[in-house]
């Protein structure tokens, strides 16, 4: 194993990660993992995942175009319906979703989509018995379609806005151009409005992204991005108003355009997704390189070199999410279509695994 360098650090030298076998024991000053239970399995091209105030979460699945409930425990996951207008492509489809903060009032799930002419962010609300759902409102197009490069990332930030990761659409020259909403973090309002204090004056929040499928906040409020490069380096970013981060003039540590990376990783151990932040470390989802990454953080800085876990054993990691409970949820995505250097899946798949996080 081998395959990430800070982002100081020139391409040609690569920092090793630390060894999964031997994780630091005790007296550890980082957060080490415990052994994987089962949550649930057989699903379908699952790619979003986000918790109800019950403690149970819902799923997407990005070719059905539906969303289902796992229970807080685990168990069968049930259908809630299929969102309408979904259009399903390479890696398009029904990708990322997040629930309102006030989802027992409101009723309320975020979702990024694929249409057949534009992605679009809409509002999407769910039956008191979980048993349908109906898209309420857009709140955002205008976002390029293409058959990969979606993005597809949709959280709610420490500021009540809903923060959103965009590809490029298989056309660089859209991260770097002011007007495309391709290759870009975009905020808005829960109610699709532009927030006041947003750098742009629209709803761009940074620029220069190549596939961002991964937003998620540190404790003191910085904003992290997981971003899959081309064939050299994909990145771990720290999100700052206005910022331009490369693409396609620069590829992680390749070129001088743009922010410098915090952490690159090569896409063959990594192809980074989802990523959440629990206990002082970002725990970030590998796609080709099947294999959940922890990076110890602190204020925007990276305080240890990546850590690699559980390499192979389960394949493709898609998504990471922070329980109520402490524990990560694990969704994997071996059934999906669109396995670029993936793997063939394993009985049961695809599956949420629950870890629990050991504080330091």
């Amino acid at each position: 194993m081998s395959g990430c360098t800070s982002a100081t650090e020139e391409p040609e030298r690569r920092a090793t990660p630390s060894d999964p076998e031997t994780p630091p024991g005790e007296g550890a000053t980082i957060a080490t993992l415990a052994e994987p239970s089962e949550l649930t399995t057989g699903l379908e091209s699952p790619w979003g995942l986000t918790f109800l105030p019950d403690g149970s979460a819902l799923v997407s699945e990005r070719l059905t175009g539906e969303i289902l409930r796992v229970p807080a425990q685990g168990g069968d996951a049930q259908p809630v319906g299929v969102v309408p207008d979904v259009d399903v492509s390479s890696e398009g489809g029904l990708l990322g979703i997040v629930a309102s903060p006030d989802f027992d009032l409101d009723r309320t799930v975020y979702a990024y989509l694929s249409g057949v002419d534009e992605n679009r962010v809409v509002a999407i609300t769910a039956a008191d018995d979980f048993e349908s759902l109906a898209v309420e409102r857009v709140l955002l197009d205008g976002i390029e379609t293409a058959d990969r490069h979606h993005g597809g990332r949709i959280v709610i930030g420490p500021d009540g806005h809903l923060w959103v990761g965009t590809g490029d659409a298989f056309q660089p020259e859209n991260a770097a151009t002011a007007d495309s909403l391709n290759g870009k973090i975009l905020r808005i309002a829960v109610d699709g409005s532009v927030p006041d204090d947003n750098p742009t004056g629209s709803v761009i929040y940074s620029s220069g992204h190549r596939n961002v499928q991964g937003i998620a906040f540190g404790p003191d409020g910085t904003a992290y991005a997981t971003e899959l490069g081309h064939r050299t380096w994909d990145e771990i970013n720290v999100l700052r108003p206005g910022a331009d981060y490369g693409w396609p003039a620069s590829e992680g540590v390749a070129g001088d355009a743009g922010e410098r990376p915090l952490v690159t990783l090569h896409p063959d151990e990594a192809s980074p997704s989802g990523v959440a932040y629990a206990e002082g470390s970002l725990w970030i989802g590998a796609l080709g390189g099947q294999r959940l990454w922890q990076l110890p953080v602190d204020g925007g800085a990276a305080t240890e070199e990546p850590i690699a876990h559980h390499v192979g054993e389960y394949g493709r990691i898609r998504t990471v999410e922070v329980a109520p409970d402490g524990s990560l949820w694990v969704i994997t995505s071996n059934t999906d279509l669109a396995t670029w250097g993936g793997t063939d899946p394993r009985p049961g798949d695809d599956r949420i695994l629950r870890i629990e996080v050991n504080r330091p």
